[in-house]
């Protein structure tokens, strides 16, 4: 072993993963599983969405359209197609990945509050389709979709199946921005969110490592989306709507910009209040526009940032006393 390489770093990330996994596994215990499946879906959603604005440098607005239309994709082939679970959510995420690339070949050619409208002009086009297209149910919405078998073996009509499966598959999706953040390809887009002139006079083709995130980004926001109407068994317009991309920004900006535990963080604090102060009507709106008021002022890198920039500081006047 070298002794020049330090391990405590390593070690902490192992001991902190093995933490998550065992208070994942043993949540349901405690609390109610669908609000943790749902908390767990809204946090890749976020995490999507960081993985864009965090890391590229591309404010999104409109990530509902890809959470909603594999949502209802998912529930179209699984409810009236008969397809396996699997099969059903790869159906979406396929279909969000591709129509982030048909926005993202558009977007991308502008940059700044132009990249972000264009985002949310293609998403209430999305909303609009969904509202008049047969097969979404209009304001209805697709009902009672059945969980299937997946990969004809796992049965997702078990509570108990259904939430490790859930837990697994965003377990994985997290796994994937991970290794995407940790990456040459993940260096390359903060050199682009940082200084994009720069990279591009280093031969960068920057316009294609945007479009890459974008399509990923997409993908993943897929993912949470199939997994939601597989666990509610209900895909509606609420799911396409310009609100759902402002809660995903709100939760990543509450949790923390450029980290990978800001959306988890961030979707705890927002979905629980969401579940616990349901019983407060629009006075949850309001309550929430407090505590991010509170979070922009006392956490200006959000919670997690915030955490982060403390121990910074900590470690940087250490070696400065030493």
């Amino acid at each position: 072993m070298n002794p020049s390489v330090n391990p405590g770093p390593r070690r902490l990330q192992t001991v902190l993963l093995a933490i998550a996994v065992v208070t994942v596994a043993l949540a349901p215990l405690a609390i109610y599983p669908m609000f943790l499946m749902k908390l767990m879906c809204f946090a890749l959603l976020a995490a999507s969405v960081n993985l864009l604005v965090g890391y590229a440098g591309l404010l999104s607005f409109g990530h509902a359209m890809f959470y909603g239309t594999a949502g209802y994709i998912t529930a179209h082939v699984v409810k009236v197609w008969g397809w396996d679970g699997a099969a059903g959510i790869g159906a979406g995420v396929l279909a969000a990945a591709a129509i982030g690339l048909v926005t993202g070949l558009l977007a991308i050619r502008r940059s700044g509050i132009y990249f972000s409208m264009i985002t949310l002009a293609f998403a209430q086009l999305v909303h609009f389709i969904a509202l008049r297209m047969p097969f979404t149910g209009g304001e209805d919405g697709i009902q009672d979709i059945p969980r299937p078998l997946v990969m004809g073996v796992l049965p997702l009509d078990n509570p108990d199946v259904l939430y490790y499966f859930v837990a697994a598959m965003i377990g994985l999706g997290f796994w994937v921005i991970y290794r995407v953040v940790h990456s040459p390809f993940g260096q390359i887009l903060r050199a682009i969110r940082d200084n994009e002139p720069r990279a591009l006079s280093l031969g960068y083709r920057v316009q294609r490592y945007k479009l890459l995130a974008f399509v990923l980004s997409a993908a993943l926001a897929g993912l949470a989306g199939s997994l939601k109407v597989l666990v509610f068994q209900l895909a509606s317009l609420t799911d396409v709507h310009w609100a759902t991309s402002g809660e995903a920004l709100l939760i990543c900006i509450v949790g923390g910009m450029h980290t990978l535990l800001g959306p988890v963080v961030g979707a705890m604090v927002i979905v629980t209040m969401e579940n616990y102060l349901a019983s407060f009507a629009e006075w949850v709106l309001i309550i929430q526009g407090v505590v991010f008021v509170l979070v922009v002022m006392l956490f200006r890198k959000g919670i997690v940032g915030q955490f982060h920039a403390s121990l910074a500081t900590r470690r940087r006047r250490r070696a400065v006393n030493h």
